[in-house]
């Protein structure tokens, strides 16, 4: 039986208020992104997780957040700069209908075209852990953590580290222009090694929803 508003709301904000205490003193820039209360209400009805929950409250209470100028996105349930609702964004992807569990559902992605998910069995044996779609490797690979951990490891964590062979020169100021609907796109991609300085790595900007099909392609 679904459950409704009612059964998914908690008055007490458990779960918002533990990612507010990650936000406090984060490591990283965080840009928190409005909530539409209809749009709100409908994502987390389709989720089915308690606010009591981080992934429940993020939904419910945020449109979504931006790491790091937008380098990281974390799906909410959808605002202007990021207008793309968690549920929603899945829709079509790893689950069909309402009401049905997929084998992974999508939280997050960055603009390398890396997208980070729950893992419920279809890309590894790691169940609940979060998996990321790395796009210097073009597979699926475990990150050992749940999702309370991935929102805490994106506000606190050493990013630079993760993403060290990846910031160009300048990348603060082109990513804060890309949209929440973009990602790029490079030339040769990023599972080609630049040796030696050889080759010269150009990137574009394109649609998520064009490149994303890279990673279910590779379940």
């Amino acid at each position: 039986m679904m459950k409704t508003l009612k059964d998914l709301i908690n008055k007490d904000r458990f779960g918002w208020a533990l990612v507010q205490k990650w936000m406090e003193n984060s490591k990283n820039t965080f840009e928190t992104l409005p909530r539409v209360s209809k749009r709100a209400d409908e994502e987390l009805l389709r989720l089915q997780i308690s606010t009591k929950s981080p992934m429940g409250a993020i939904v419910f209470e945020t449109g979504g957040i931006l790491i790091e100028n937008g380098w990281l996105r974390i799906l909410g349930s959808g605002s202007t700069k990021l207008n793309r609702g968690m549920m929603e964004w899945n829709k079509g992807k790893t689950y069909v209908n309402e009401g049905e569990k997929g084998g992974f559902l999508l939280i997050a992605d960055d603009v390398l075209g890396g997208y980070f998910a729950i893992n419920a069995g279809e890309l590894g044996e790691e169940i609940g852990k979060i998996y990321y779609f790395a796009p210097n490797t073009l597979r699926w690979e475990s990150l050992e953590c749940g999702y309370a951990d991935f929102i805490n490891w994106s506000l606190n964590g050493d990013l630079g580290l993760f993403y060290q062979d990846y910031q160009w020169d300048g990348w603060k100021a082109d990513v804060a222009t890309v949209e929440g609907n973009q990602v790029y796109s490079f030339d040769p991609n990023l599972s080609v090694p630049e040796k030696n300085n050889n080759i010269r790595r150009s990137r574009r900007l394109i649609l998520i929803d064009e490149h994303v099909k890279l990673a279910l392609e590779s379940i």
